[in-house]
């Protein structure tokens, strides 16, 4: 894996001083840092542990569009493949199908900024809602693309609305994210989301989920206001802890986090700078949030040091590598008991990993 080699940055026992300690000098709170990475000590609300990793350099990712703010512009549109046609620049050469697909959707990137597509978002809408699959970058005015989608809505095929939406504040918690990312199996996605239906249900008052039982949509179930409120009461106290820190942190790169539910880590997200990690953070710690609240409590602590090694520990057994010559690379690195995937730009003047993802397994 081609994590950055990165120079030594700043431990949590100094987030208001200014100093940077030799890599050998490990401080209080300070592991070191093999990936070139460093995790900090953790912010901790109930079964959720989250630990922020910063990183000594940033890069310019400001050029990147993500997908909620293509969609509030109108600049990206998503629909169904069968009402591709009014989407196009030029006459469509080929159109081997006609009409929807589960699996099927269409984007055009009409902004003049290339857009970020991370797996694990969800457009709601068309016929049913569905979970982005892969990381990707879509180039700017793009022609339609197909989209590497996973239906997170098992039951409806009923249009609601001719474009999709994204949920704006939340994405797909760990769980589904992990089918979509690993196995890419439409079952099993919608297994999943069963899953986790029946949890959240059964976390519920009996009118709450009398609600929560009588629709198949993942991202109406999220939305539901008690299941809103449960999600909110874990997210919201994480959010403005790491908000403040991220604040402290501003010029010292915090680029990420290492995420732990009832004592053991499942997820890492780390992306190219502090500002791409701003702009998903809301939704991110509500999809991290959401796990916790159908996870069993009693498990425990975890701590920085494993957390760190966690991030360090890329020795894959196998690597798949996708390239789209000129605009991204990505690569998925299957390991002992984890998978890595990463998004690396290769876009004019970029060529680095805009956002990593590790799952445990």
């Amino acid at each position: 894996m081609n994590f950055k080699l990165w120079m030594p940055v700043l431990g949590l026992a100094f987030l208001a001083a200014t100093a940077l300690f030799p890599h050998s000098t490990a401080q209080a709170g300070e592991v070191g840092s093999g990936s070139g990475y460093k995790v900090l000590e953790p912010i901790r609300h109930g079964n959720l542990t989250v630990f922020p990793v910063v990183a000594a350099t940033s890069h310019d990712t400001h050029q990147f569009l993500t997908l909620d703010e293509g969609v509030r512009s109108g600049e990206v549109v998503v629909t169904e493949y069968g009402d591709v046609q009014p989407l196009l620049r030029g006459p469509m050469v080929r159109q081997p199908h006609e009409g929807a697909e589960v699996n099927q959707l269409v984007l055009v990137n009409n902004s003049k900024r290339p857009l970020i597509l991370l797996a694990g978002e969800i457009v709601t809408g068309g016929k049913q809602d569905r979970v982005i699959g892969q990381d990707r970058i879509v180039p700017a005015e793009s022609d339609p693309i197909d989209l590497r989608v996973f239906c997170v809505e098992p039951g409806r095929w009923t249009a609601t609305s001719a474009q999709f939406g994204s949920m704006g504040s939340a994405m797909a918690q760990p769980a589904i994210r992990a089918k979509a990312m690993g196995p890419k199996d439409q079952d099993q996605v919608w297994s999943e989301v069963r899953k986790q239906q029946a949890k959240i249900s059964a976390s519920l008052a009996s009118e709450e989920a009398i609600q929560v039982n009588g629709t198949t949509s993942y991202a109406r179930v999220m939305g539901e206001k008690a299941v809103e409120q449960q999600v909110d009461s874990v997210a919201e106290p994480i959010e403005r802890s790491y908000q403040s820190l991220i604040g402290q942190l501003r010029d010292r790169n915090a680029v990420g986090v290492v995420v732990a539910v009832n004592g053991r880590i499942i997820w890492a997200d780390i992306f190219a700078s502090a500002n791409l990690l701003e702009k998903y953070w809301p939704k991110l710690v509500r999809s991290y949030a959401a796990e916790a609240i159908v996870t069993q409590t009693g498990g425990g602590e975890v701590g920085v040091k494993p957390a760190q090694e966690f991030l360090d520990n890329t020795e894959g057994r196998r690597e798949t590598v996708e390239n789209e010559p000129g605009l991204y690379r990505h690569t998925e690195i299957a390991g002992p008991g984890f998978t890595v995937f990463e998004l690396t730009s290769l876009l004019p003047k970029t060529g680095f990993d805009l956002h990593v993802a590790k799952m445990a397994e």
